[in-house]
This record gives C-alpha cells, structure tokens and sequence, in this order.
C-alpha cells in the first residue's frame, strides 16, 4: 500500500467513525455491534497512521518505504503517547 492508498484508507475509517459516532449523538443509543465496531476503527485507524508514520521514516532516512508493514494490533494499542 502506498501513501496515497493509506491516506484515502484513513479517510474512508474516519468517515465510518464519525458516521457511527453522529448515530449514537442522535438517540439510537450504543449497541454491543457499534462499540466493537468503533473499537475496532480506532485500532484500523492507529495501525494506518503507524504505517504511513513508517513509510515516511524509511524515505526519510533513504531506506525503501515499501518494506513498511502493518504491526499488529497489540503493537500499536501499547505505544507510549
């Protein structure tokens, strides 16, 4: 995935994500579906951020931003702030 491809990929997570956070601000109330649904945005959207932050970092210091990868879940839901 290029950057472009990870930037329209955050867009479109974000757009779910607010999506279903306007649906739970309108009165249809949290389900058990929409918070695992809003859980598993935040973790997409911290491993697609994580991603291009590498890909950047590879061009930066000459390295192949291709060889980027996506870390996993756990990875990306512990790093310090």
């Amino acid at each position: 995935m290029n950057d472009e491809e990870v930037i329209k990929r955050i867009g479109s997570l974000v757009e779910e994500e607010h999506a279903l956070e306007r649906s739970l601000t309108s009165g249809t109330g949290a389900t058990d579906d929409t918070d695992a649904r809003l859980r598993e945005l935040e973790i997409a959207l911290d491993q697609c951020w994580d991603l291009l932050r590498q890909r950047r970092a590879r061009r930066h210091s000459g390295d192949n931003p291709d060889e980027a990868a996506v870390r996993s879940a756990d990875v990306v839901e512990h790093y310090q702030q």
